[in-house]
């Protein structure tokens, strides 16, 4: 028989213990170490925002699908930083997602823009028909090609955006000279001036403060948004414009899809579908119903006359929808399809 020396038995079994606990440990750390992904908003954490509403549908939405498998750690209210600088940071992977409006991705992606043109769309029904038609995925398309980013799903805010004041607008005459804060995209500002306004571009983590001390005179946003931000605490009154009809959008950049193993991604995108399909069920209920709630908080809200938007839409269709067209002809065929999902 071969005699083993006490040191060397020790040895031996020592580096066996730690090789066994070693690979015990990571197996067990690898399988109970969740994907997490941090989600940036602009918005405030409440219900009345729709921002807000959808991530908590997408935590539920996705603990169902997959478990404790992957984890959304939601930033609301700038946390992250303003959405401008947040744009930049979900290209390059340091914030995985982000829930915005399109509009600032069309400071990186200018075809995203024609979704801001006033009057495009005529209800959140019309958004999504369009958009889940195939406008969407073509959009995206430009999205990956141009920045790696992807949509992850084409949403809604609660109701159509309208134009807020200190001092009462009603009609175009009333709009004019007006400053009203706006996004920094083209769409945007061009809208406004062919309503007459002085469109002023301001982040909306500075909107408060600007309505606040005058630097504007109003803006324009949708009635969920208002409730949550507490906007009503510094106009008094709404012009109902209904000019655009916005839609919400997630988007993750590469570095954030790749944390997702590949078997989970399918799970993880219908999570985000029927969290969308769950939110447009309410969302124009959830809108209107904002509407009565600010009109008990003083609110005051003038409808716009008929022959001042169809001549405006007129307008906005021969101006911009043509100029943009013609400015980014890939995007040419995507109107012609917006139209056509009309109705």
């Amino acid at each position: 028989m071969t005699s083993v020396s006490r040191r060397r038995f020790v040895q031996s079994t020592s580096a066996a213990s730690i090789a066994l606990a070693t690979t015990g440990f990571s197996t067990l750390a690898g399988a109970q170490a969740p994907v997490v992904l941090r989600l940036s908003s602009a918005h405030l954490p409440d219900l009345n925002s729709s921002h807000f509403a959808w991530s908590q549908l997408m935590q539920a939405n996705l603990k169902k699908a997959v478990g404790d498998k992957i984890r959304i750690d939601y930033f609301p209210n700038n946390q992250l930083g303003k959405e401008s600088d947040v744009v930049q940071q979900v290209k390059v992977g340091s914030i995985d997602m982000m829930l915005t409006g399109s509009s600032i991705w069309a400071t990186v992606v200018p075809q995203f823009g024609m979704l801001d043109l006033g009057y495009l769309f005529d209800s959140y029904d019309h958004v999504a028909k369009a958009l889940d038609g195939g406008v969407g995925a073509r959009l995206n398309d430009m999205l990956q090609k141009s920045t790696g980013c992807s949509v992850i799903t084409w949403s809604a805010h609660y109701g159509a955006r309208n134009v807020y004041t200190k001092q009462p607008v009603k009609s175009l005459a009333d709009v004019k000279n007006v400053k009203l804060r706006v996004l920094p995209t083209p769409a945007f500002i061009e809208t406004f001036k062919i309503m007459g306004a002085i469109p002023t571009p301001i982040s909306f983590g500075e909107l408060y403060m600007a309505a606040q001390t005058g630097v504007v005179d109003g803006f324009e946003h949708d009635s969920g948004t208002v409730l949550a931000s507490k906007l009503n605490e510094v106009v008094k009154y709404c012009w109902m414009t209904e000019h655009l009809f916005s839609p919400m959008v997630c988007i993750m950049g590469k570095r954030g899809m790749e944390k997702i193993p590949a078997a989970l991604r399918p799970a993880f995108m219908q999570a985000a579908a029927d969290s969308t399909l769950q939110l447009r069920k309410v969302g124009t209920e959830k809108g209107l119903q904002g509407i009565e709630d600010l009109k008990k908080l003083g609110i005051i809200f003038s409808p716009m006359a008929k022959n001042e938007r169809d001549m405006v839409r007129k307008e906005m269709e021969t101006r911009l929808w043509a100029g943009f067209a013609k400015q980014y002809p890939e995007t040419a065929p995507l109107f012609t399809a917006i139209s056509a999902a009309r109705g």
